[in-house]
């Protein structure tokens, strides 16, 4: 503990609040919510043994801020907010990008469809799911169809509205057509309530419909219909499969067991719905909390964010801020701690599904390491460098006859690839097939970025420089870091595919590295991602530029016109395959212009394929 940290200790409240951990670099690497943010915050400071995580936490803590907030709900949405925004290391981070799909059915509409939506909203409609872990709420809803005649389209349907004509699926026998008023809306209505039924857990009826319809196409030796039901029948089999016996049909429970083993922790979730396990899902967890009670608590606050929360919570550690989570939430719920008879059976099956689950984790770990900051060390020893190389940087050129030349710069920061960091170059001023000029251009461009702090994407010093190539290659680049005055600061090797031979400045002798050994294994992943992202950019240059020209040889295609066709289809090849209807739908293109882009594709439709 440093003495900022003593002195800021001494000043804390005792007021409720929001703490913000920082390391060394001023990055936010936890957030927390306290009653009392003096206690709180000093027990993490204390000489008190703690687990693992919290104590490899503490050690990289170099600073701390915290805000005084009216309440504990203010804390309790305060902490949301700053974990969304800073996505700290030490927190349990789940992403709001891939939330579970819901079949809704919108009760308020005259002839409401059942649809799949990933977004709940108090609108008044009936949500049922979530659905993940094996059931795909896609093949229920074509279930859901093939049993019962609703609506699948988005036509906007009122009492008194009628449409032309009916669709395909009326003529399928797949929509009882309210659009044309073929039926009543109470009519409707009782077919709406069979689907709820099902949704809430009654097989029995879709059941017996499908088995019906099934025999029935049967005789009529409409076999591949009989087929397609079949499968639709496996499905109910499936969820059947999933029922739980003693749990009434109308109660919806989920179960969070949380095992950990003092450095890494499982979170299982199991949702329970109309008497059916829908799924079991499981959750990696790496949380700064001193008890266990209180990561489960973060876990469940963060998780229920886009959900439907149950009536029922039963949970593997007792938690004291259930009336916060009511509060925060606006529902009550029944939360069991220590449940029993088919709770407790639903406990332990979660429990041991978590158990399993972190064993299969930790040993993925292991291998995890054993390829990214395992092999870095290793290359660090095997290669005699003066650092572990937590950035690496590797460049490769790609070209056809000297033509569309381009350089790739990948990015890995400890073992493995930062995305993010990648970057392309067009190379401007080489004329030719000129590989080692082409690398010097681009690697000049770069690193002329980073000793002039002109721009931040480039502002991270590389420890290691990869180029793909031999001695030549290799020689060439390494000009570029004398020019910088760079030499001492990094490092710099060319990895020759032949023999995978490992060459250094102003060595003739190359090192051949272990063939199975993890350091090669890593120098060849980085350098086949280089070679890949620089032939990707280069084949896209050079489909756009085929692309625009084939489409500035019609008339009347100017470069508006041009992007337009581009952003509808994509590609020449998609522009050719569309009729003079298709193309009018695009903006700017009217009857006259289509028709020539039309006529000009069918007298030229033996132009090149332009991909590779």
């Amino acid at each position: 503990m440093n003495d900022r940290i003593k002195s800021k200790l001494k000043n804390l409240t005792t007021k409720p609040g929001v703490y913000v951990m920082k390391d060394k670099d001023n990055i936010v690497i936890y957030v927390g919510k306290a009653k009392n943010l003096k206690n709180r915050v000093s027990q993490y400071f204390h000489s008190s043994n703690k687990p693992i995580k919290v104590q490899t936490m503490v050690d990289n803590i170099y600073d701390f801020d915290y805000f005084i907030t009216m309440s504990e709900m203010d804390a309790l949405a305060l902490e949301n907010n700053l974990i969304k925004k800073f996505q700290p290391f030490y927190n349990i981070l789940l992403k709001d990008g891939k939330q579970f799909p819901y079949i809704k059915i919108n009760i308020k509409e005259p002839f409401p469809k059942v649809e799949i939506t990933r977004k709940v909203k108090k609108d008044g409609a009936k949500y049922f799911g979530p659905y993940f872990a094996g059931l795909d709420a896609r093949e229920i809803v074509k279930t859901i169809t093939m049993a019962f005649k609703l609506r699948t389209c988005n036509l906007k349907i009122t009492e008194t509205s009628i449409a032309k004509r009916e669709c395909l699926n009326y003529s399928l026998g797949l929509c009882s057509a309210p659009c044309t008023k073929k039926i009543d809306k109470e009519h409707y209505f009782i077919e709406l309530n069979k689907v709820i039924n099902f949704l809430n857990g009654n097989d029995d009826e879709i059941e017996n419909v499908l088995t019906n319809k099934m025999i029935s196409a049967s005789n009529l030796e409409n076999f591949e219909n009989a087929l397609l039901i079949r499968d639709r029948l496996k499905m109910i089999a499936k969820l059947k499969e999933r029922i739980v016996a003693n749990i009434p049909k109308d109660i919806s429970k989920d179960v969070f067991a949380y095992v950990n083993d003092g450095l890494s922790g499982v979170i299982t979730n199991m949702v329970i719905r109309g008497g059916k396990i829908l799924g079991i899902k499981n959750y990696v967890c790496q949380d700064g909390e001193l008890e266990d009670e209180q990561t489960l608590y973060n876990f469940i606050i963060q998780y229920y964010q886009n959900l439907i929360i149950p009536n029922e919570i039963i949970l593997s550690h007792q938690i004291e801020d259930t009336a916060l989570f009511e509060k925060f939430y606006n529902k009550k719920v029944n939360f069991i701690f220590n449940p029993h008879g088919i709770n407790k059976n639903l406990l332990n099956m979660a429990q041991e599904n978590a158990r399993e689950y972190l064993e299969k984790h930790i040993e993925k770990e292991k291998l995890k390491y054993n390829n990214t900051l395992g092999a870095i060390k290793a290359l660090k020893e095997k290669l005699n460098l003066k650092e572990i190389p937590q950035r690496i940087e590797c460049y490769d050129i790609s070209n056809i006859s000297g033509t569309n030349k381009v350089c790739s710069m990948v990015v890995f920061k400890n073992g493995e690839p930062a995305k993010k960091d990648y970057r392309k170059f067009k190379i401007k001023t080489v004329k030719g097939a000129n590989d080692f000029a082409s690398l010097k251009e681009a690697l000049a461009r770069r690193l002329k970025r980073f000793v002039t702090k002109n721009g931040e994407s480039f502002n991270e010093k590389p420890n290691l420089i990869i180029i793909d190539g031999g001695k030549g290659q290799l020689s060439s680049c390494y000009e570029v870091l004398k020019e910088f005055n760079l030499v001492n600061e990094i490092e710099m090797i060319s990895l020759a595919k032949r023999i995978e031979e490992v060459f250094f400045p102003q060595n003739s002798n190359p090192i051949l590295l272990k063939y199975d050994s993890v350091e090669l294994r890593l120098l060849q992943r980085i350098r086949d991602e280089a070679h890949r992202f620089a032939i990707t950019y280069h084949r896209n240059i050079r489909i756009k530029k085929q692309t625009q020209s084939v489409l500035e040889q019609i008339a009347g295609i100017g470069p508006k016109k041009r992007d337009a066709l581009l952003k509808a289809f994509g590609t020449s090849d998609e522009i050719s395959k569309a009729d003079i209807d298709l193309l009018q739908t695009v903006p700017g293109i009217d009857f006259n212009t289509a028709k020539r882009i039309f006529d000009y594709f069918q007298n030229n439709n033996n132009i090149d394929n332009i991909e590779e």
